[in-house]
């Protein structure tokens, strides 16, 4: 065991020791003096210091202190929790919003696939008449062929009915 030192005691040094103050009334009464925190020295009536047992400061009572901390927690879930609701809900909304825009984009599709469908049946209406200007388009060049032979043919003729013409 340690041994503790004792300390003179005087009259004018029994002020503060270690940050504990001793206070007196000023009327000698030095065995009323109450000590702040434990730890202390009193003196009684005779000048005697006596020893105070340390006491740890009182502990906040800890039904208080789990009933703060469940309320933190739950405030701090509750707060994660409606964060989370609202990435749903903007998700949901998205969602909606994407949906309508698919919509939209399927029925500019189906019309233009009813546009092209009705496209094609005027080409294949339209068909036998572009089959017989394909035939007019050849027999034209098959003419325009046959004019020229006809002028080479004519000139010629010409050429010929001159020479006659000179004798």
């Amino acid at each position: 065991m340690a041994e503790v030192e004792p300390r003179p005691l005087s009259d004018a040094g029994a002020g503060p020791a270690h940050g504990v103050g001793t206070a007196g009334n000023g009327h000698g009464d030095a065995g009323e003096q109450e000590v702040a925190g434990g730890g202390g020295k009193r003196t009684d009536d005779f000048g005697v210091e006596t020893a105070e047992e340390a006491t740890e400061p009182s502990e906040p009572d800890i039904n208080e202190l789990c009933k703060e901390m469940f309320t933190k927690m739950s405030v701090y879930l509750q707060g994660e929790l409606t964060a989370t609701c609202e990435d749903y809900k903007l998700l949901e909304n998205m969602n909606k919003v994407t949906g309508l825009k698919y919509l939209e984009m399927k029925e500019i599709a189906v019309n233009i696939n009813r546009n092209l469908k009705d496209l094609n049946q005027k080409y294949a209406s339209l068909q036998p008449y572009l089959d017989q200007i394909g035939q007019i388009e050849e027999q034209v060049a098959a003419l325009e062929q046959a004019a020229y032979r006809l002028d080479a043919y004519s000139k010629k003729l010409e050429a010929k009915f001159k020479k006659l013409e000179k004798r």
